[in-house]
C-alpha cells in the first residue's frame, strides 16, 4: 500500500527513491479518481445531450409537415391571387369592349371591316393578300378570310362528289 512502510525498510522510510514512489502512487491515485469523477460527469452530460437531441429531432420531425403544408399553401395563395389579379384584368377589358360596342360609330366600323360591307353609294375594294402564293392563300384559316369566301367554299364542296 502507499505510504505504508514495511518493517524491514526503517532505514528506507525517508529516502529519497521511496518518498518519490509513494507520492507517485499518490498523484496516480487522486488522478485515477478525478477521471473517474470526470467520467461519471462526461455520461451524465451525454446522456442529457442524447436526452436533448432526441427532443430536438422530435419537434423537427412533428414540425416539418405542417411547415411545408404552410410554405405550400402560402405558394398556392399566391396563385390565387395572381389568377384573381388577371381575372380582373380582363374583365376590365371586357368591361371596355362592351362600353366601345354600345357606341354606333365603332360597331359600324368593326362591321363593316369584318363583313367587307359598304354603305350605299360607295364603292367597295378588296385587295388580295399579297403575303405568300395562292396556294399559302387558300390554306388561311377560315377566320382570316372574309366571310364570303367561307360561304363560296362551302358551296364548292358541296358541289363536288364523291368519286
Amino acid at each position: 500500500m502507499p505510504g505504508k512502510v514495511r518493517s524491514g525498510d526503517s532505514k528506507d522510510r525517508f529516502s529519497t527513491a521511496t518518498r518519490l514512489r509513494v507520492l507517485g502512487e499518490q498523484t496516480a491515485e487522486r488522478v485515477y479518481r478525478s477521471q473517474n469523477k470526470r467520467q461519471a460527469r462526461r455520461s451524465r452530460l451525454t446522456g442529457r445531450a442524447a436526452l436533448l437531441a432526441l427532443v430536438l429531432c422530435t419537434l423537427v420531425v412533428a414540425l416539418a409537415y405542417p411547415i411545408r403544408q404552410y410554405v405550400s399553401q402560402r405558394g398556392e395563395i399566391e396563385d390565387l391571387r395572381r389568377q384573381q389579379q388577371e381575372a380582373e384584368e380582363r374583365v376590365d377589358r371586357l368591361r371596355d369592349e362592351k362600353a366601345r360596342w354600345q357606341d354606333d360609330a365603332y360597331a359600324e366600323q368593326r362591321i363593316r371591316e369584318r363583313l367587307h360591307m359598304v354603305m350605299p353609294g360607295e364603292t367597295g375594294y378588296v385587295v388580295p393578300n399579297e403575303r405568300g402564293t395562292a396556294a399559302e392563300r387558300a390554306e388561311q384559316g377560315a377566320e382570316d378570310r372574309p366571310w364570303y369566301a367561307n360561304l363560296w367554299d362551302g358551296v364548292d364542296k358541296a358541289d363536288q362528289t364523291d368519286n
